[in-house]
C-alpha cells in the first residue's frame, strides 16, 4: 500500500536529555519508509538530515513529527498553525495527552499513520494581545496565565466579557485555558475538565481570596478582558503555555480571545481521549 506521507519533518526540542536516543530510532524507521526527512534543529549524533526552520516545513513536507511530550507538540502546533500541515506526535516519557504514538511501538503505530489509518483531531488556539490588538504577546494551545511576577504576593484585577463587566478581584492569578489546556494549570486550580470537541473556554483564578469565586466556563468566540488594578505594586506576568512571561504594568489590560487559525493533530484509528483521561488521572484504578 502506498504511504499518505513521503515527506517528513522532524520538530525536537534539544534541552530533552533523552532525545538522542528516540530520535535516532525515528529516523531510522523513517529512512526503511519515507523519502524525504528535514529536522528543526542540528544535531551531532544525526550530521546528515537536512535542518531548516520549521516555518519551511510547510513548503518542504507533508506531515510534522514531534518527538518528545506534550510541550513539544504545543510549541510545534503555535508555529504551525494555520499551514493546514497535520502534526503527530511521539511520545518520549510520560503519559501526554497529546502525543499517543509512544517510542517503543512506532513500527507498527507510526507505520499506521504513514500508510493513512488515522483519525484527524482539530484543536484552537488562544491569542493574547496587550492594552490593544497591535501589541500581540503571543498564542497558546493550552492557556494564558496572568500572575504576579517574582514575589509571593496576591495582584488585584477587573474581568470583562465581550465588553461586559464580569468581576474584580484579588487572587494569585488567573488561569483562561482551552479544553486542550483544562487538563493543565487549569485542573490544578480548581477548573472542569472540557470535553476536547466543546468550543469552549475555562476562567479558573488562581487561590482567589473570595471563597465565592468560582471557575466559569464561556463561549470560545469570547473576548475577554483583564485589566490590572493601579494598586497592585508591582508589574505582573503573563504567559502563554508556560513561556517565559510578558510583564504587565498597574492599569494594564490584556485581551484574550480565539486564535483565528487551528491545528489538525493526527491519532492512531483507536485513539480515545476518555481511555488517557482514565490512565493519566487514575480514574480507573481499583476501588477499596
Amino acid at each position: 500500500m502506498s504511504l499518505s506521507f513521503q515527506r517528513i519533518g522532524l520538530f525536537i526540542r534539544k534541552d530533552d536529555p533523552i532525545m538522542e536516543k528516540a530520535v535516532t530510532k525515528v529516523t531510522q524507521f523513517l529512512h526503511h519508509h519515507v523519502k524525504h526527512i528535514v529536522i528543526n534543529e542540528p544535531l551531532a549524533f544525526l550530521p546528515s538530515l537536512k535542518v531548516i526552520s520549521i516555518s519551511d516545513f510547510v513548503e518542504q513536507c507533508d506531515l510534522t513529527i514531534a518527538v518528545g511530550g506534550d510541550g513539544t507538540i504545543l510549541s510545534a502546533s503555535r508555529a504551525l498553525a494555520g499551514s493546514g500541515l497535520p502534526l503527530v506526535g511521539i511520545n518520549v516519557g510520560r503519559l501526554g495527552f497529546l502525543a499517543d504514538v509512544t517510542i517503543d511501538d512506532i513500527q507498527e503505530e507510526l507505520s499506521e499513520i504513514l500508510h493513512g489509518y488515522y483519525r484527524e483531531d482539530t484543536r484552537y488556539l488562544m491569542q493574547a494581545t496587550l492594552n490593544n490588538a497591535d501589541n500581540i504577546l503571543g498564542c497558546a494551545m493550552n492557556d494564558v496565565v496572568v500572575h504576579a511576577s517574582h514575589h509571593l504576593h496576591m495582584i488585584e484585577f477587573e474581568t470583562a466579557i465581550n465588553g461586559r463587566f464580569l468581576n474584580s478581584q484579588r487572587a494569585d492569578g488567573i488561569v483562561v485555558a482551552t479544553p486542550t489546556g483544562s487538563t493543565a494549570y487549569a485542573m490544578s486550580a480548581g477548573g472542569p475538565i472540557l470535553d476536547i470537541d466543546i468550543d469552549a473556554l475555562v476562567l479558573a483564578s488562581v487561590c482567589p481570596h473570595t471563597l465565592s469565586n468560582r471557575p466559569l466556563v464561556i463561549a470560545a468566540d469570547s473576548v475577554i478582558e483583564i485589566t490590572l488594578s493601579e494598586k497592585n505594586p508591582s508589574h505582573c506576568l503573563a504567559t502563554c503555555d508556560g513561556r517565559p512571561g510578558y510583564i504587565l504594568n498597574p492599569g494594564d489590560t490584556i485581551r484574550i480571545e480565539r486564535y483565528p487559525k487551528t491545528i489538525t493533530l493526527l491519532h492512531l484509528e483507536g485513539h480515545d481521549h476518555y481511555s488517557i483521561l482514565r490512565a493519566k488521572l487514575e480514574w480507573g484504578r481499583q476501588l477499596t
